[in-house]
């Protein structure tokens, strides 16, 4: 697989200097304002989909701090549009069918947000048919795999967007790969991390009644989370889905092949360390499975040092629990994404029907806390990669604040894009 080396990411950088130089941030353009669209919020049973949107928000607040922000959601039920909006009280979130087209007609940017795929896509025609515009902000292309990653197929749509696009960046180099092999043409066209590498949003209070409660102290525990091949949303009534019998009989047949590492690495931390661990859920669906897969199978003894999270939360309690973690590992993303972004150690177990996001993690320089569930090699040296990483956390953290630097580097130079595309 390819990846983003620090020699490319240079030439990246030089690539666009002419760019950069002609596009200097809108915070130095006086008192022009300008309006921007984006397009997030993809879900609420997500913390990672959630994570999105502040991350993004937060760099254009650092970025380009004289431009006003509009918010196109899919969804901010639950609790979502409460957390924004006590962190971003300026934000505006689009509600109504009038609200929409007042954004179409009034705003003078589409800014599609990080996510799975070009999930905005409908939108995006929308407002293409203004001729005003637009840019894509770290997604996976093509994104929504099957069975097997030569399931990558594409709309011809999104081939047309990404060509018409201002600037196009694509949270792995995988998916950069492939948009160029299947003729992207994009004039600004690179890698960036996934926004939600910015995320800021806390609930320092929920996160210490919660540890209170289970007595984990900072510092002393390690967060852990399940997955399952593919996530059963049908088993959220709020989706309305039926079951997809495929995918689950293919979840039945993956499962313990998938977490029982992850079991076995929390084994281990309880056995040959003084942590305890705390499974948790990236997603809904990850708190039945955290109890099947992870705690119920536990020996006694480790068991009685392991807090299983029976409740679903937000992502701003999220972040300030993994801030208080001595670390964080497991078959999900964006929770190590947090992690990263706190300076907290988390490895990454992925497989295809995952897409190729995982991939983002070599991307930065993590490559030895990225494991590929389907290769035996791989799965090996799970156990003692955890172990190493929680044994050692002084060079564990030096990692970390490596790959902050590099994220904190691209974040900037794509953010003078944005600031450039918004000027011009």
């Amino acid at each position: 697989m390819t990846h983003i080396s620090r020699k490319d990411f240079l030439k990246h950088s030089l690539l666009f200097a002419g760019y950069l130089a002609a596009a200097p941030a809108l915070a130095q353009a006086g008192n022009t304002k300008k309006s921007l669209l984006l397009r997030s919020s993809w879900q609420v049973e997500n913390i990672g989909d959630i994570g999105h949107t502040p991350g993004v928000l937060a760099l254009i607040e650092k970025y380009l701090p004289h431009v006003n922000v509009r918010l196109w959601p899919d969804s901010v039920k639950s609790g979502v549009e409460e957390m924004l909006m006590a962190r971003f009280p300026k934000l505006k979130i689009l509600k109504s069918a009038d609200d929409k087209q007042k954004a179409l007609s009034e705003c003078d940017f589409f800014l599609h947000g990080s996510g799975p795929s070009l999930v905005g896509r409908n939108e995006m025609l929308l407002w293409k048919k203004t001729g005003k515009p637009y840019g894509i902000y770290g997604i996976t292309f093509p994104g929504n795999y099957g069975f097997q990653a030569q399931d990558r197929n594409y709309n011809p749509l999104d081939l047309e967007l990404i060509n018409n696009a201002s600037f196009a960046y694509f949270r792995d180099s995988v998916s950069l790969e492939f948009a160029k092999q299947i003729g992207a043409k994009c004039p600004v066209m690179g890698f960036c991390p996934d926004g939600a590498f910015a995320v800021d949003v806390r609930n320092d209070k929920a996160a210490d009644l919660f540890l209170k409660q289970h007595a984990l102290e900072t510092g002393k525990f390690v967060c852990v989370i399940p997955q399952l091949r593919f996530s059963p949303w049908w088993e959220i009534p709020s989706k309305q889905l039926p079951v997809n019998q495929e995918k689950h009989a293919w979840n039945e047949k993956m499962k313990e092949h998938d977490n029982q590492p992850i079991r076995n690495a929390i084994i281990e931390v309880v056995r040959q360390t003084d942590l305890k661990v705390l499974i948790v859920p990236e997603n809904e669906t990850q708190i039945r499975i955290g109890k099947e897969m992870l705690y119920d199978p536990l020996p006694a003894d480790v068991k009685a040092r392991v807090i299983w999270r029976d409740t679903y939360w937000l992502t701003d309690e999220a972040v300030s629990t993994y801030a208080r973690s001595a670390g964080l590992f497991g078959l999900e993303m964006h929770s190590p994404i947090m992690c990263i972004a706190l300076g907290v150690p988390a490895i990454v177990c992925r497989f295809t029907e995952q897409t190729s996001k995982g991939y983002m993690w070599q991307d930065i320089g993590l490559k030895e806390w990225l494991f590929d569930m389907d290769s035996k090699e791989d799965v090996a040296r799970i156990v003692p990669t955890v172990l190493n990483m929680v044994k050692n956390p002084t060079a564990s953290k030096e990692k970390v604040k490596k790959a902050q630097k590099l994220v904190a580097q691209y974040q900037k130079d794509t953010m003078k894009v944005l600031g450039g595309s918004l000027k011009g």
